[in-house]
């Protein structure tokens, strides 16, 4: 195998149907600065008929082409279709990397059909970059608990297979390009060769306190809280400050907050105005997931690794300084 026969970057935009999943948007946006310096083309995968408003969408976020797939086996999400789709694509097109969004149909599928092209794949990717020597592409995440940043490459194998967690880039679109490069594919998958069968589906109630992603305002609770008792003094500054409440993962380990609320590479992926934690101790797992205008940190330990992350550093006890800052803002407020 040659890599320089291998060219592009493709990107799968998961849709339900009606609206495009923000990160195959959020994919498009910096794999567009990417190939700006490849020199490789941007084209957007497309599984099944997508409403002309959220093509737009994508073809805003600056994409060279569209690669468009109708066939059978479409009607609903399964892997099996979906796997051979790109398969079937990958051997007659020959890109360079494909990028799908790490939801969970994304991980589901992409690493299925990274092995029919025996190659491999790479998940959750905090960063990309890019070796102008080798020409490959260099997946940087955490590693080892988060002591170390791991820099995964695939040296020989083509295509570069990488699954990203929704919110780890920012919807930028670059602008439309005056023209866009039209594929239309037919590829049909023999509906009795899917092995799960979409028997019903119940949507998950939703609770707006568990919505995050893009709150303006986070108040995180990290290992450092004593109990559950402890915790209603941080949902109070929350809802004083016109914000949520967030947690690292020890707090969802201790069965104190659900998962939703996790922030974090293993939880979400945030981007707000105003983050404050309290008793955090700056794992990069979790401040790798944050993405703040202002950043502020409480904790009694002044060495603690979150000082290297904040705007702002306030050395105390975490409980001491919450009632404070309660205290001063609804002062403020009579």
């Amino acid at each position: 195998m040659q890599k320089s026969d291998y060219k592009n970057m493709w990107v799968y935009i998961e849709h339900d149907g009606k609206t495009a999943a923000p990160v195959g948007l959020e994919l498009c946006c910096e794999l567009r600065k990417l190939c700006d310096r490849t020199g490789d083309k941007l084209f957007a995968v497309i599984l099944d008929a997508l409403p002309e408003t959220e093509l737009d969408r994508v073809k805003d976020c600056g994409v060279d082409g569209i690669v468009q797939v109708r066939g059978t086996g479409y009607e609903t999400f399964n892997t099996d279709a979906w796997a051979n789709a790109f398969t079937v694509l990958s051997r007659k097109y020959h890109p360079s990397a494909i990028f799908v969004g790490g939801t969970i149909n994304g991980r589901d599928f992409a690493p299925r059909f990274a092995v029919q092209l025996d190659t491999g794949c790479t998940s959750d990717a905090m960063e990309l970059d890019w070796d102008p020597e080798t020409g490959d592409i260099q997946f940087i995440e955490p590693a080892v608990g988060g002591k170390i940043m791991a820099v995964i490459t695939v040296p020989v194998l083509r295509p570069q297979v990488g699954t990203i967690r929704p919110g780890t880039f920012k919807y930028a679109p670059a602008g439309r390009k005056a023209q866009i490069e039209q594929i239309e594919e037919r590829i049909d998958f023999d509906p009795e060769k899917i092995r799960c069968r979409h028997v019903d589906f119940i949507p998950d109630e939703s609770d707006p306190e568990l919505d995050i992603a893009h709150a303006d305002c986070i108040v995180c609770v990290g290992n450092g809280l004593k109990d559950a008792e402890h915790l209603e003094r941080y949902r109070r500054l929350a809802k004083l400050l016109g914000g949520k409440l967030g947690c690292t993962r020890p707090l969802y380990d201790r069965g104190i907050l659900p998962y939703k609320l996790q922030i974090g590479q293993s939880g979400v992926m945030v981007k707000t105005k105003l983050y404050i934690s309290f008793g955090v101790s700056g794992a990069v797992n979790h401040t790798a997931g944050v993405d703040a205008e202002v950043f502020v940190a409480v904790d009694k330990n002044p060495d603690a690794q979150i000082f290297n992350y904040c705007d702002y550093g306030i050395v105390g006890d975490m409980d001491q300084v919450c009632d404070e800052m309660i205290r001063q803002i609804e002062a403020r407020q009579k």
